[in-house]
């Protein structure tokens, strides 16, 4: 993997952005943000989920009032997401919140960015801006390809133009403390793009493929995305976008990081394909004991094993997945093998497989989380 580019540092609550900070995972609440108590329960379920930043829409002058009730009970920094109005954006401010996310170019005049910029300064907290493919100026992109670019060329110079004008416009304002995003539904738009512009600026990058689309198209259209830019060393904060359940994106975006190496995986969990070997429902098995250590994790749990193997024989158990230091795979009709590093211990009814390894697995548990 490329080594991580540097780029600058900034702060988000308690969050380090850049600078070599290890990838934060954010995500976006879909509650009515006048709603406190909805607004943080969801907060609360994306935080025990691993999330580390949550954007917030604050369209009204509710919303903006009510994160005075939801900012104190936060478990983790909040970011307002601000459209057309520059008075939503002090209120934010104002109400504490840790950053905002603004257009400049649909906040208003000069003088309406420059109250949310000074505003911003004085409190001290960062501002996102980006480019979307979908709301590029009028014949940005066109004014690319009359340079003779093709139009996935055209496309990224014309995000990278956009962003750097709205940099241009915060910069002109002597503030530099920002975090930028370039996106758009392509996955290759997206990447080139967001390679284009880290090999020009050092400002921390978001990453994410906007409107990816449900649970299935979007993960795998984000991990591709995504993964490709992180391995390369690009980005400093992720988001998967799903037409689903919030939780769902930071459960995929902890996956990237950890596919990706930028996250350790404690407990890795391993398993093979099936084939005509296979004389067990493996299936549901391997996706009980997914689940199991999943909400294991999000209780708050830690581990001192490495990798634990649901396998389908004795070849691609013992064998293939000796490395495991936990392991089970199909044996005799109606019996299973539990493994540990490449040596079968015991072969128990097929029955008992999920209670059992349910128990092995907390064996290995070193620290709970206190009540």
């Amino acid at each position: 993997m490329t080594p991580r580019k540097t780029t600058r540092r900034i702060l988000i609550g308690d969050v380090p952005v850049g600078g070599g900070a290890p990838v934060s995972i954010q995500s976006m609440t879909n509650t009515d943000t006048s709603d406190a108590g909805a607004t943080l329960a969801q907060i609360r379920a994306l935080h025990r989920a691993g999330c580390q930043i949550v954007r917030l829409a604050v369209p009204t002058l509710q919303a903006a009032e009510t994160l005075k009730e939801i900012l104190p009970d936060s478990p983790v920094p909040l970011v307002a997401d601000i459209h057309f109005n520059a008075d939503l954006a002090v209120k934010a401010i104002r109400a504490g919140i840790h950053a905002v996310r603004i257009n400049p170019g649909n906040i208003g005049d000069r003088e309406k960015v420059k109250r949310v910029v000074e505003a911003a300064g004085e409190a001290g907290i960062p501002i996102r801006v980006g480019a979307n493919a979908g709301s590029l100026p009028g014949g940005l992109a066109e004014s690319f390809e009359k340079q003779g670019m093709t139009h996935a060329q055209a496309l990224s110079e014309a995000l990278c133009a956009a962003a750097s004008e709205q940099i241009g416009i915060l910069e002109s304002f002597g503030f530099d403390k920002i975090k930028v995003s370039l996106k758009a539904s392509s996955v290759t738009a997206t990447v080139d793009a967001c390679r284009l512009f880290s090999s020009r600026s050092d400002y921390p990058l978001h990453l994410g493929i906007t409107e990816a689309g449900t649970e299935w198209a979007g993960t795998l259209k984000s991990a591709v995305g995504i993964g490709a830019l992180l391995l390369e060393g690009i980005g400093d904060t992720i988001r998967v976008s799903l037409t689903a359940d919030p939780v769902k994106e930071v459960r995929a975006a902890i996956a990237i990081l950890e596919a990706a190496g930028l996250r350790d995986a404690y407990p890795e969990i391993v398993s093979c394909p099936t084939c005509g070997r296979t004389k067990y429902d493996l299936i549901p098995l391997a996706e009980e004991i997914t689940a199991y250590v999943r909400s294991l994790k999000e209780r708050g749990c830690t581990f001192r094993i490495r990798k634990i193997a649901v396998m389908g024989c004795a070849v691609n158990g013992p064998g293939e997945a000796s490395d495991a230091e936990l392991g089970i795979a199909g044996g005799p009709p109606g019996r299973l093998q539990l493994f540990r590093n490449g040596t079968i211990t015991e072969t128990i009814p097929a029955e008992e497989a999920l209670e059992r390894m349910k128990r092995e697995i907390t064996t290995y548990i070193i620290k709970e989380p206190s009540k």
